[in-house]
């Protein structure tokens, strides 16, 4: 986990983020993520990982970095386009 609190015991997170821990990208959007103090479950996602294995399951082209909004079901890739999603869904008003 990284940036906010957290959530309760009792509550998911609501975000996910599947990542390479050296890759600008990823970092570009985990910076974000901290900037906005958005609580979110890091998967880093190095080659060989079991993670991708389970998440080829759901997409079809494996990108990182890749955010998942649980509650929305929504699967984000391309690093700008999820810096712009987390901007406006939790950027101060």
């Amino acid at each position: 986990m990284s940036g906010g609190i957290g959530p309760q015991e009792d509550q998911p997170f609501m975000l996910e983020l599947f990542h390479f821990e050296d890759c600008p990208y990823s970092q570009k959007v985990r910076r974000k993520l901290e900037e906005l103090d958005v609580s979110y479950l890091s998967h880093p996602s190095p080659r060989g990982s079991i993670k991708r294995e389970f998440l080829q399951r759901f997409v079809s082209e494996l990108q990182f970095p890749l955010l998942v909004d649980v509650e929305k079901n929504i699967f984000m890739f391309e690093s700008d386009d999820i810096c712009r999603y987390l901007e406006k869904m939790y950027g101060k008003k």
